[in-house]
């Protein structure tokens, strides 16, 4: 049937992203010369004290939730959380690094099918040594507030950054992501408008839906549970770069596909293979999970 062909075509695409993905990363690897090489690894100079402060209360003996949510900036009760994330001097070198790779006349990769404008990270190279290490140090902190989402074991992730503006995409309409766990951090430049909101969890959505708007700050990052379904109302004026980390557990998905809710039936990846990415050992499950119950 006509649905059936179409599906095989989305199958076939998909297969072939990793493998196109991975011809731009040696190009780019090879041919393109970074404006500001710092900022591709992580440094503690790069981090608000704030969120250093933050994570040595997550790593010391007797930090619980509690503790943890003094520290954060909480909206209603759809477990979203603010906190400071980078300097703006990092902000604003990274975003200056982002505009030069833009310019240059190096092959591009598109986020998703939802995001026209924005970088693929890991084509720039950027996995191993800046956000693998980011993740790495906020597992303490999604221990504590997400543990039946595998928060404790997030062992890979998909990291992008979008850009919003007048002439290119201007909003992104309701959805939600493919990661047990999503940090979303505001980079600038200038703009006006362009609030997030946030409806249900995807798996407990109610007949009427209760919305609420976040504000975007500078330098500050949002936590919020990948299932939770939201969008992002257009931008007024100027530009507006975010940085979007996918945090995947392969502990819960390797269970249950987060996508299309079934056992999935695993095959040879490359990368991350979409976060299933490890054979599932019995001292990685969560303890507290009833993973039918996400």
């Amino acid at each position: 049937s006509v649905v059936y062909l179409q599906i095989e075509a989305e199958v076939q695409r998909r297969k072939e992203l990793i493998h196109k993905s991975e011809e731009r990363r040696a190009i780019i690897s090879k041919c393109y010369k970074p404006k500001h090489p710092e900022v591709y690894t992580l440094q503690d100079s790069f981090l608000a004290p704030e969120f250093l402060e933050i994570l040595r209360f997550c790593s010391s003996p007797g930090a619980d939730l509690q503790g943890l949510l003094s520290h954060l900036e909480s909206f209603s009760d759809k477990r979203i959380y603010r906190l400071p994330v980078f300097t703006e001097e990092f902000c604003q070198a990274f975003v200056d690094e982002l505009e030069n790779f833009e310019q240059s006349e190096m092959p591009k990769g598109r986020p998703n099918t939802m995001n026209n404008y924005g970088v693929l990270l890991n084509e720039l190279g950027m996995d191993e040594r800046f956000l693998t290490p980011l993740r790495e140090r906020l597992r303490p902190l999604t221990a504590l507030l997400y543990p039946e989402l595998g928060g404790a074991c997030l062992d890979s992730h998909k990291a992008f950054v979008v850009k919003y503006s007048l002439h290119q995409d201007l909003d992104l309409s309701s959805h939600y992501d493919n990661a047990e766990v999503t940090l979303n951090v505001s980079l600038g430049k200038e703009f006006t408008e362009g609030n997030l909101y946030f409806g249900d969890f995807s798996q407990d959505p109610s007949p009427i839906p209760e919305y609420i708007e976040v504000e975007h700050v500078g330098g500050r990052g949002l936590l919020h549970r990948g299932g939770q379904i939201h969008g992002a109302l257009p931008i007024a004026s100027g530009e507006r770069w975010n940085l979007i980390v996918w945090m995947r557990s392969s502990a819960i998905r390797n269970q249950l596909c987060p996508m299309c809710r079934r056992k999935p039936q695993l095959v040879q990846a490359e990368g991350f293979g979409d976060g299933f990415t490890e054979p599932l050992r019995q001292e990685d499950v969560p303890q507290t999970v009833d993973v039918c119950a996400l």
